[in-house]
């Protein structure tokens, strides 16, 4: 009888496991509740919940990490989260509220963004695996990240919330739209990945000030703040393709550097 409590309590899990998954879980509702937004006509719910589930998306890495609770499942259930939240809501959302009367062409973009964000996802996945890969690597993507495209694909919809729709609901144009960025999903073209990302010690208190001024100017004009960060963003690109380029070559100068030492040593 000891025994098989003891074994009971053995697997059981803690709360405190669950907690990732449970954001993933709450990322993934929120993606499925920006279609029901879109379907009722509720543009800037429908927005305002794809930007939440990439909110918590980057939490349940972070905390599945603080609380050391990363499991083979948890990684599995993100991917399908992901894709539904940024893969398949922006593309229905902007299916409803553009494309759609363009009848099959807006569907096979919004179908062409789909497929290369399940792409995109499938070879994150799989490149994590890569015993080759260089520890510069995780300072940046290959391609967008699906969270970073679902803002990117959305910015025409926050420019409308400011200025009005104008040109930035011409069906022709976010057609044109969704497949640039589905293709910058699946290029090879490098983008800033934050997540090992440091703030020194004498940059704390200005960093608190900033993210304080930015809650605030969040809480009066979100759409503003939004649409900044999404452009800024996008505007990083060249940066970060050339900081990957500075990593590379630098890494092959050591390593023809190493082999020319290598050979120049005695037998």
């Amino acid at each position: 009888m000891k025994l098989r409590g003891r074994n009971r309590r053995i697997r059981a899990l803690p709360v405190n496991s669950l907690i990732p998954n449970i954001l993933t879980v709450l990322a993934l509702c929120a993606g499925m509740s920006a279609i029901r937004f879109a379907m009722q006509a509720k543009w800037e719910l429908a927005v305002a919940a794809i930007i939440i589930a990439g909110i918590l998306d980057g939490l349940d890495g972070r905390m599945a990490r603080l609380l050391k609770g990363a499991t083979k499942f948890g990684a599995e259930l993100d991917s399908l989260s992901d894709f539904i939240a940024f893969g398949v809501a922006p593309a229905l959302v902007i299916y409803l509220w553009s494309t759609e009367v363009l009848g099959g062409v807006g569907w096979i973009a919004g179908l062409a963004y789909s497929t290369c964000c399940a792409l995109r996802l499938a070879r994150f996945n799989t490149a994590l695996d890569d015993p080759d890969r260089p520890a510069w690597a995780s300072y940046f993507f290959t391609g967008l990240a699906a969270p970073a495209a679902a803002g990117v694909v959305l910015l025409p919809m926050m420019l409308s919330f400011q200025l009005g729709d104008g040109i930035f609901r011409q069906p022709l144009l976010m057609t044109a739209w969704l497949l640039v960025v589905a293709f910058l999903m699946i290029s090879q073209i490098p983008t800033y990945s934050f997540k090992r990302v440091r703030v020194r010690r004498e940059y704390v208190l200005p960093m608190l000030v900033v993210v304080g001024l930015g809650a605030a100017i969040l809480a009066s004009y979100p759409w503003f703040l939004l649409t900044v960060g999404g452009l800024a963003y996008v505007a990083a690109m060249p940066f970060s393709y050339r900081a990957q380029k500075n990593f590379a070559a630098k890494q092959s100068e050591e390593a023809s550097d190493k082999a020319e030492e290598d050979d120049a040593a005695p037998a």
